[in-house]
Formats: structure tokens, sequence, C-alpha cells
């Protein structure tokens, strides 16, 4: 039994990793729906309040921000085409990140190593880019030797 479970996550270990990002896109973008559901909400509002210079109405904020995490969570688990979500992917990361530099307040209890439960939220997300990354030089290296 464990030949077969070993023989399984290792031919499928990509694609395994690839849905379980996914999932996580659509479970924080469905989240983000619904308001008040999502502990995020108020950090991502602010930040991208700020990143856009507040020209997004408030009413537009949350609903966009959930149409893109879960259209991202779906290309991730759907589509094979891996290159533009792997871009995608790290730009959404790269704007989730910048809280840490633009709301220190919020991110950290003292700066710059005692996260608040906000910052640790984020600090997380470098797993994930770092999953980006694996994905998409796997996907380069497949080529590479197919």
């Amino acid at each position: 039994m464990a030949r077969v479970i070993s023989f399984f996550l290792e031919r499928h270990q990509f694609r395994i990793l690839r849905i379980c990002i996914g999932i996580l896109f659509l479970w924080f973008g469905g989240l983000k729906f619904f308001p008040g559901l999502s502990p995020a909400e108020g950090l991502a509002s602010t930040t991208i309040e700020i990143l856009t210079f507040h020209l997004i109405p408030d009413w537009m904020i949350m609903p966009g921000l959930a149409t893109m995490e879960f259209a991202l969570g779906l290309l991730l688990v759907f589509s094979k085409e891996f290159k533009l979500t792997f871009w995608l992917l790290l730009f959404h990361m790269c704007c989730t990140i910048l809280p840490l530099f633009i709301l220190t307040d919020v991110t950290f209890k003292s700066f710059p190593f005692q996260l608040t439960m906000e910052g640790q939220y984020i600090v997380k997300n470098i797993v994930i880019i770092s999953a980006a990354f694996v994905l998409l030089f796997q996907r380069k290296n497949n080529r590479i030797h197919n």
C-alpha cells in the first residue's frame, strides 16, 4: 500500500500542489464575496485604497478582489496553462505583501520581528510564492526533458 501511495504522490506531486494552492484561492476569494466573512477584508481594502490612491470606490474593492482571487483559484485547479497563471499569482502575491511595508502599524507588534496576526497571514504567502516558482520551473524542466 505504501508503494502505491508513494508512486501516486511522486507521479502527481505537482498537480496536487497546484490544486492545493488553487483551493486556497477559491476558499479565500469565495469568503470575500460575503461581507464580514474574510478575516483579511479590512487589511485588503485599506491596502487597495492606498495602492490605487482611493480611485476605486469602496463598494467595488471586495467584489473585485474576490473575483480576482476566485478566478486565480479556478485557473490553478483547472487550467493546464500555468505561465499566465504564474504571473497573475506573482502579481497578486506582491500586492498582498505590501502591507508589511506600508501598514507596519497593522502588521507588526514590534518592527521588524514581532508580527501581528495580520502580519503572519501575509508572511505565509512566501510559501505560496515558493510553490509557484517550483511549479513554473517544473513545467520548464518537463519541456526540456520531453
